[in-house]
């Protein structure tokens, strides 16, 4: 069954299938419940065996393979298990704005449900395996898993405090105060999966983050360089070394273009209100502005 194509031909979204008997394709195309509950973050300890191991569709998305596309009739909810996935609307003169970055425990297409088509576009940025709730059987698995609906309320509660930290993102004047915003974000995203909060692993393109930053894809070069040469920053391609965090900090909490640093340049659309970066930008993340010092 193919979801969704993108890139070359040969990309495309496959149900998740190893080894060579049919008992090792029915156990790796399907996931379970608890590991369902356990990507969204959610308590599994309550759950009967029965409960915890109800088989639940889990999709494999290859690089550069589009799971859903803008406009198209919304099916299933998604719940992304491992990768990145860019969100992406596209303008009427076919300009592709980033409008978020999906990663692990999220959820896909939940904001289509009103309307029943998909507001945006999403695609692996990297192999990615995605968990697949149809709609049809959406409302019953919630009813009979209280761990499940808990799980996504709190997923949902999660994703729209990340969405306030991306429009306080854009509040910054400065291109270099939203990319040292940026990186802090995902250090803590990195820091909330158990993974390294220094040393990140940028799957998106410097056109993808320029995009979402609301900047010119130079200036978002510039503003790396800008603070790899503070000493804030180590860069290799899309290997991004912390090293100096409070000092990316004290850069991210400016909310104004200081001396002769250039302002944003603000590409298909314009900075939003000025805020300053209070704590709760990162309580959004359970963290504090030193958690990952």
């Amino acid at each position: 069954m193919q979801l969704g194509t993108g890139g070359a031909a040969t990309w495309g979204c496959t149900p998740w299938v190893g080894g060579s008997t049919a008992a090792s394709k029915s156990s790796e195309s399907l996931g379970h419940l608890v590991d369902l509950v356990h990507a969204l973050g959610g308590a599994c300890g309550h759950m009967d065996g029965d409960e915890a191991l109800r088989p639940i569709a889990l999709w494999r998305v290859r690089q550069g393979a589009v799971l859903f596309h803008e406009g198209s009739r919304v099916h299933s909810l998604h719940v992304m298990r491992s990768g990145t996935m860019r969100c992406v609307k596209t303008a009427q003169d076919g300009y592709e704005q980033v409008l978020s970055f999906a990663g692990p425990g999220e959820v896909l297409g939940f904001d289509a449900l009103w309307r029943g088509v998909q507001a945006m576009s999403a695609q692996a940025l990297e192999e990615c395996t995605v968990y697949a709730l149809p709609l049809p059987e959406l409302r019953g698995l919630r009813l009979q898993s209280p761990g499940l609906d808990e799980a996504l309320a709190m997923a949902l509660s999660r994703q729209l405090a990340q969405a306030a930290e991306l429009t306080e993102m854009m509040a910054a004047v400065a291109a270099d105060v939203r990319l040292a915003r940026f990186l802090l974000w995902m250090s803590a995203r990195m820091a909330v999966l158990g993974r390294s909060p220094r040393r990140l692993h940028l799957a998106m393109c410097r056109r993808d983050i320029a995009s979402c930053l609301g900047v010119a894809h130079e200036t978002v070069s510039r503003s790396f360089s800008a603070l790899a040469d503070s000493g804030c920053i180590k860069v290799n391609n899309r290997e991004v070394e912390l090293l100096d965090l409070a000092r990316l900090q004290a850069r991210a909490r400016s909310t104004r273009n200081v001396g002769d640093e250039p302002a944003a340049e603000v590409h298909h659309g314009v900075p939003g209100p000025m805020h300053r970066v209070t704590p709760s930008w990162w309580a959004g993340l359970g963290m504090s502005p030193a958690a990952v010092a």
